[in-house]
């Protein structure tokens, strides 16, 4: 990974960018505050434990949060595309619950706490809306927790697969929205990737799933255990 970038890296305003489609009204108004920064596939731009007053909004590409531990094992948090953010958790001075990178190449509006505040004054109704963001952030991470502590690997493995595909083709067929790694699914499972490449290709052998243009369909309802 490259090194975190640093926060007064040739920033550009972020007004005149093209509008966020997926945004709220007040998250594109509050990009509106920030400065654009541009980040390379692989970017880390927020260190887990490092202290930090900045918001980072997602105007084009996506951004991985994730945790690791001492090995260099890791567990993605969540995928973030335009119109989400990621960093409001520091916003109350305390040090970062997680590390975040640069999924593909992406492009950020960069918000300081002070900037927050400031729109938070004007729009006291955004308070609600960062509050329910907070809400459901914390319902996530509990039923993540209540992922890895009590379901197995291939149960995890569904429920993400599930998760993540589009609705059912003319086929019958569901294409997985994001092109994922083996590695990569190893790291929201908490599992090894040796593990996923096997249940994948057991799947694959039994036609539940294949891959097309590199990415995962599921051809069929995937059995409740394997």
């Amino acid at each position: 990974m490259s090194p975190p970038a640093p926060e007064g890296s040739n920033p550009a305003p972020a007004t005149g960018l093209p509008p966020l489609v997926h945004a709220s009204a007040h998250v594109e108004a509050l990009a509106q505050r920030g400065a654009e920064r541009r980040y390379r596939r692989g970017t880390l731009i927020i260190q887990e434990g490092e202290r930090g007053d900045t918001l980072y909004i997602v105007r084009a590409g996506r951004l991985r949060a994730f945790v690791a531990d001492a090995n260099g094992k890791e567990l993605t948090l969540g995928l973030y595309g335009p119109g989400e953010y990621v960093g409001e958790m520091a916003l109350d001075g305390g040090p970062r619950s997680a590390s975040v990178e640069a999924a593909e190449p992406t492009v950020c509006a960069v918000v300081t706490r002070e900037q927050l505040l400031a729109h938070i004054a004007e729009h006291p109704d955004f308070a609600l809306e960062l509050m329910a963001r907070l809400i459901r952030r914390a319902r996530l991470a509990t039923d993540n927790a209540r992922s890895v502590a009590l379901i197995d690997v291939y149960g995890r493995l569904t429920r993400l697969l599930d998760q993540l595909a589009d609705p059912p083709d003319a086929q019958g067929g569901r294409t997985l929205r994001e092109r994922l790694t083996h590695q990569q699914i190893a790291s929201h499972l908490a599992c090894s990737r040796e593990m996923v490449s096997r249940l994948l290709k057991d799947l694959e052998v039994g036609a539940y799933v294949a891959t097309r243009e590199r990415r995962l369909v599921l051809l069929k309802p995937l059995p409740a255990r394997w």
